[in-house]
């Protein structure tokens, strides 16, 4: 199947009753046919459900879904984005181990790892990941696992995906890429060599701002176990009624996507010529320094944009106190317009030297373009703008 068709039919099955969707399975536990059934179920030798923490049938359809858009072998759906993030750590590491990571991920993708992992022995350096040498140099013999954001978030930089899998070929490091940003639609991190990739569905997957959820999909039946377990353990688990909200709001990613995009595009050139923006970054412009990376690793260059202005915090707090149309809340990848300030809000959990280090400076503006009339945003942003 096509993409397009993929996002509408991959995972779905038809119930007894003929439902066009797949139906809600909210319930928490699921009735044996015998003792032998159970135990048969328990033991792995038979499949089907047990309890929902454990599997549900609308959370597996969900699973299923994801994972072939990723073109993977299996995903684990969990309650929140930062579940998954938990249970790809929980999973892959042990005490004495070694991860690096994106600088500029993620605030509380990292945040964890250096507040709570740290303290079970788990070290972690993070660097500037679209440098393939600083990757090269920040290797150890106990480095296990290679855990990249790209496009990253906020500072939209981009690293190069393959040429990644190629530094740690035949070393034993597992390379996990948080997909969030581009989703399946525009970026395949497991076709360029990625063994795990993870998403927050709460962003373009689901794409309407009414849930939180997250879900991991590993390329082999090895990785699926241990990820799978960690979520059981962890207690992360997606809800059933997550699980539908999810597989409906996929069906239409790629044209919401497309939209956004086109719409990103025109306000990025719009922001590039302003004359109160300081800089811009967004990867569909030629201006981007990594922006035949972005064309060589993606089928698009998203929606999402950062970008700071002349003046610093006071500039952008007036710009961000006076959209209208744009709300001013953290997320992204929804249908509407968003705007917010990483170094409160997204990244307030890092220290200001980390986060400079990271480039996410005090002025930074995150725009996560929706698919609103263009016009619309622009002008919006005109007004607004004209009040700094």
């Amino acid at each position: 199947m096509g993409f397009d068709t993929k996002l509408i039919h991959a995972g779905a099955y038809a119930d007894e009753f003929g439902s066009a969707t797949v139906p809600i399975y909210q319930t928490s536990t699921f009735a044996f046919k015998n003792a032998q059934h159970g135990a048969d179920l328990f033991a792995g030798r038979e499949n089907g459900y047990i309890y929902t923490r454990i599997g549900n049938p609308t959370i597996d359809a969900l699973e299923k879904n994801i994972a072939e858009l990723e073109n993977g072998f299996r995903a684990v759906a969990t309650s929140s984005g930062m579940g998954a993030v938990n249970a790809v750590y929980f999973g892959l590491l042990k005490s004495g181990d070694h991860i690096i990571s994106t600088n500029s991920v993620y605030g509380p993708s990292r945040a964890v790892m250096e507040s709570y992992y740290a303290n079970f022995g788990v070290e972690s350096t993070y660097i500037d990941t679209s440098d393939i040498e600083k990757v090269k140099a920040a290797l150890k013999p106990n480095t296990k696992v290679l855990y990249l954001e790209t496009p990253s978030n906020p500072t939209m930089l981009l690293t190069d995906i393959a040429a990644c899998a190629e530094i740690i070929k035949d070393k034993g490091i597992i390379m996990v890429v948080d997909n969030t940003f581009s989703s399946p639609f525009l970026q395949k991190p497991l076709d360029l060599g990625a063994d795990v990739v993870l998403h927050s569905v709460t962003k373009f997957i689901n794409g309407h701002a009414d849930i939180v959820g997250g879900i991991v999909v590993s390329k082999t039946p090895e990785l699926d176990a241990k990820i799978r377990k960690s979520m059981i353990m962890l207690g992360t688990n997606m809800d059933p009624h997550q699980a539908f909200m999810v597989l409906r709001g996929v069906k239409t990613l790629s044209i919401r996507q497309e939209r956004a995009e086109e719409n990103a595009r025109k306000v990025a050139e719009y922001l590039e010529n302003h004359p109160k923006i300081e800089w811009i970054k967004y990867p569909g412009l030629i201006s981007h320094p990594q922006y035949e990376l972005a064309k060589k690793q993606m089928s698009g260059f998203g929606s999402m944009i950062s970008f700071g202005l002349k003046g610093g915090f006071d500039a952008g707090k007036a710009l961000m106190d006076n959209v209208h149309l744009a709300i001013l809340a953290v997320s992204l990848g929804g249908v509407e317009t968003l705007i917010q300030h990483p170094a409160s809000m997204t990244h307030a959990g890092l220290s200001k030297e980390a986060r400079l280090a990271a480039e996410i400076t005090d002025g930074l503006v995150r725009f996560s373009v929706g698919i609103e009339n263009v016009k619309d945003i622009i002008d919006d942003l005109e007004q607004a703008l004209n009040k700094v």
